[in-house]
């Protein structure tokens, strides 16, 4: 498990800065104009600062990013930071500075000098995120990471409104671990025990095993693990933090897809280790709003499944019948993320009858061809919700698209045995596989469908991550939650930090 860099708040001391080992950080606007806290440095440095943000070069950087001054003159510390940021800045321009310094620092101890600088949660979020390294497997682990010190004007104030920043980023972290370990260790019987550890944070955890499944008859699920040794299993985790009618967050938890008789290609296919991402997301929001003590009513429930092909895995002709009681016509066993997501949510709708749901899945290929690696694609059958999600999303930086539903897309599945096929064809791809799930949505429920194949890994670094899982959606659902279903009036403003 990843444990992220420890974040303090302290009063600001700047008696001891000659002498402070490790790195040293401080905030300079465009202007150059320097603080109280840079003027002390820039006395200790002979004049370093004044060089360095009186240069033609400072105010064109962009806002976030800085410079490094290595073993400066007059300091112990071996290398002093400038970042170029306003003293009230943009979310996103707070939280790049924090990445910054992440980048800059490594795994070195950082005393960061933020004095009167609004949004420093943000700033320490920043941090916290971009310092992340998947180092489970690896004989050497490399540097423990340094502590770090943000030393503010009101300390106390700060640290009240970091707390619940830095709880979501431990729910961030808790989705890149899930989603970057290897399939031989996070089995469904792994991944259902890691969930069944969130109840020491007050999570409400129940599992399903394969005979309580079928008794209900959850076919669709089940048909895609018929072809593994690992049982597939349902996770149900409800963080009582209300009693209204809860938001139901639905992932899919495919622990390993080979695409089952219908093989993947095997170029690439040891990516698909990560096509438990919506499962991930789901956990790693339910870790967060259980660290934070969030005021809401929230149920997570993943499918956890492996796709395999043996003697006994489902085959492209198949017919099953869902928990609904549709049938299903299955053409393609590598489709396999809808049949685990159709019964899921008809399993949350007539079981845990929700205010509205959201579901999550790496679902399709289709998806990153429309949309690349920049956005999820969202579907929704209804606008008020949808809009909701997409501001949040837009003000989290999260990329998110909306795509178009309609009866044409839906017809593509009709099928001539049985009630609808899994798939309709390579025309819309990830559009039709939304419509297979809208057939399993209550036309009376909020719903929304994340396609999230294309965000969920990547192979380059993003602004709060190294390259590999990125925990996306997370801090998008987790400001949903603020913002829709908590019951305090002050959640939205405490989310800004």
């Amino acid at each position: 498990m990843t444990r992220l860099r420890s974040i303090a708040f302290d009063p600001v001391d700047l008696d001891p800065l000659a002498t402070v080992a490790g790195h040293v950080a401080v905030f300079v606007g465009a202007d150059g104009k320097l603080g109280r806290a840079a003027r002390r440095l820039d006395r200790l440095t002979r004049g370093a600062l004044t060089r360095a943000t009186t240069a033609e070069s400072w105010a064109k950087k962009p806002e976030g990013e800085g410079v490094t001054l290595a073993w400066p003159a007059g300091m112990a510390a071996e290398a002093l930071h400038l970042i170029r940021l306003e003293r009230r800045p943009g979310l996103t321009e707070a939280r790049r500075a924090g990445a910054s310094l992440a980048r800059m620092a490594g795994a070195k101890p950082l005393v960061v000098l933020a004095e009167n600088l609004a949004r420093v949660p943000q700033v320490a979020l920043g941090l916290a995120l971009r310092g992340y390294a998947f180092t489970d497997h690896k004989s050497e682990r490399g540097e423990p990471l340094g502590a770090a010190s943000f030393q503010c004007a009101k300390p106390e104030e700060v640290a009240a409104a970091a707390a619940p920043v830095l709880a979501v980023a431990e729910g961030v972290t808790f989705t890149r671990d899930l989603v970057n370990e290897p399939a031989n260790v996070l089995t469904t019987t792994e991944f259902a025990t890691r969930l069944e550890a969130l109840r020491d944070l007050g999570v409400e955890v129940e599992v399903l095993d394969e005979p309580q499944m079928r008794d209900l008859g959850m076919n669709a699920l089940l048909a895609v693990g018929e072809g593994s040794a690992s049982p597939s299993k349902l996770v149900v985790m409800r963080w009582r933090g209300a009693e209204d009618a809860p938001l139901a967050l639905v992932g899919k938890g495919v622990v390993f897809d080979t695409g089952g008789i219908s093989l993947k290609p095997g170029a690439g296919m040891e990516d698909m280790t990560m096509d438990m991402g919506g499962a991930g997301v789901v956990a790693g929001v339910m870790k967060a709003l259980a660290l934070r003590k969030a005021s809401a009513h929230v149920v997570g429930l993943v499918g956890l499944v492996e796709n395999m092909p043996s003697g006994t895995a489902m085959r492209p002709g198949d017919v099953v019948r869902s928990m609904k009681g549709d049938t299903i016509e299955i053409l393609n066993t590598d489709a396999q993320g809808r049949l685990v997501l159709c019964d899921v949510l008809w399993y949350a709708q007539e079981v845990i009858k929700p205010a509205a749901m959201v579901d999550l899945a790496t679902l399709t290929g289709a998806c990153i061809v429309a949309l690349g690696y920049e956005n999820a694609a969202v579907y929704s059958n209804e606008d008020t919700f949808c809009g909701q999600f997409l501001r949040t999303a837009q003000t989290e930086g999260e990329g998110a698209w909306r795509m178009p539903l309609a009866q044409a897309y839906d017809d593509m599945l009709k099928s001539p045995i049985a009630d609808m096929k899994n798939i309709g064809g390579r025309p819309g791809g990830s559009i039709t596989a939304a419509q297979f799930l809208k057939r399993f949505v209550k036309d009376d429920v909020p719903w929304i469908h994340l396609d999230i194949a294309g965000v969920a890994s990547l192979k380059t670094d993003s602004l709060l991550a190294p390259k590999g899982a990125t925990g996306w959606g997370v801090l998008t659902l987790d400001r949903l939650v603020r913002a829709r279903f908590e019951t305090r009036p002050e959640a939205e403003t405490d989310a800004e930090g």
